[in-house]
C-alpha cells in the first residue's frame, strides 16, 4: 500500500507485481493510494504510444486509472495523481450508487422497480411473482443468486429485443442477421456490416420506450451505416421520441452499468 506521502513500500516487501521495465501496452497493476486520507483504488497501466501521463476515473472499477508512457516511474505517476486528488475524489463520490444482486436489492426491470426475494428452499427458475409483480423470486443457494439474476435478465432482454428487431426491420424492409447480447460498456448497441445486431443486455432495465428506441437505432443502421440525415429520418420512422430517449440514456445510462 502506498503511504500518504506517496512513497511506496518496496515491491519485494509487498509481494506485488511491478510496472518497472514493463513497456508493452496493456501492462497494469493495482494499488490502494491514500488521497487526502481516503484509501482509493488506483490502476496504473502502460501504453507504448503514450507521451504523457493521463488520468481518468473508471466507473466500472470505482478506480482512478493512470495511463503511463513506457519510461515513467510509479513514484512520478503517484505524484501526478496526488496533485489531482480532489478532482478524483469528487468524481468517485459523484458516481451513481452501486447495486449488487442480493436479497432485498431494488433493481429496475423494464423501468419498474423490482425487489429481489431470495427463496433458498424453493426450486425452479427465477421469476416475477404473478400475484406480486414487484417481487423477483430467486430460488436456490445464495452463492448462486447473482449469476441466476444475471441469467434471468439476459433471457428477458433477448425475449424483449428479438420481436422488436423483427417488427422494425419489416417496416423498413431490412433483413437483420444474428442478434447478440453483450455487456458493452461504451455503447448500448451496434450493427456490423454483415447485418448482425449487438445489444447490451442491460437494456432490460430501461423503460420500454427507451428499449424501443435503441432497437430502432440499430435496425436503422441496416439501411444506413452512418449517422446521416437519412439515417435519422429512418430512426424517426420506426421510433417515437428519439431525442427524448437519447437524453434519458445520457442521464441514467451510467447508473444502469452499476447494477449487478
Amino acid at each position: 500500500m502506498f503511504l500518504p506521502r506517496s512513497q511506496a513500500v518496496p515491491e519485494r516487501a509487498r509481494g506485488l507485481p511491478s510496472l518497472a521495465g514493463a513497456s508493452a501496452s496493456g501492462a497494469e497493476v493495482e494499488r490502494i493510494v491514500a488521497l487526502d486520507g481516503c484509501p482509493t483504488r488506483v490502476v496504473l497501466r502502460r501504453h507504448a504510444r503514450a507521451r504523457r501521463i493521463s488520468l481518468r476515473v473508471d466507473a466500472w472499477r470505482d478506480a482512478a486509472v493512470l495511463t503511463l508512457p513506457p519510461r515513467v516511474g510509479e513514484a512520478q505517476a503517484i505524484g501526478f495523481l496526488t496533485t489531482h486528488a480532489r478532482w478524483v475524489l469528487e468524481q468517485l463520490a459523484a458516481l451513481p450508487p452501486r447495486v449488487d444482486f442480493a436479497p432485498g436489492a431494488r433493481i429496475p426491470f423494464l423501468g419498474e422497480e423490482r425487489v429481489i426475494s431470495h427463496q433458498p428452499d424453493a426450486r425452479g427458475a427465477v421469476r416475477l411473482d404473478a400475484r406480486a409483480p414487484e417481487i423477483l423470486r430467486v430460488p436456490g443457494e445464495l452463492s448462486h443468486l447473482p449469476r441466476r439474476v444475471t441469467d434471468f435478465m439476459k433471457r428477458e432482454a433477448r425475449a424483449a429485443i428479438k420481436p422488436l428487431v423483427a417488427e422494425k426491420a419489416a417496416v423498413i424492409g431490412a433483413r437483420p442477421g444474428r442478434i447478440v447480447l453483450r455487456d458493452q460498456r461504451t455503447r448500448w448497441g451496434s450493427c456490423t456490416a454483415a447485418g448482425d445486431l449487438n445489444f447490451s443486455w442491460r437494456l432490460i432495465y430501461c423503460p420500454p420506450g427507451i428499449l424501443d428506441y435503441v432497437v430502432a437505432h440499430e435496425v436503422a443502421h441496416l439501411r444506413h451505416m452512418d449517422h446521416s440525415p437519412a439515417f435519422w429520418a429512418t430512426v424517426a420512422e420506426i421510433a417515437p421520441t428519439p431525442k427524448r430517449s437519447r437524453a434519458w440514456l445520457r442521464e441514467h445510462g451510467l447508473g444502469l452499468h452499476r447494477i449487478g
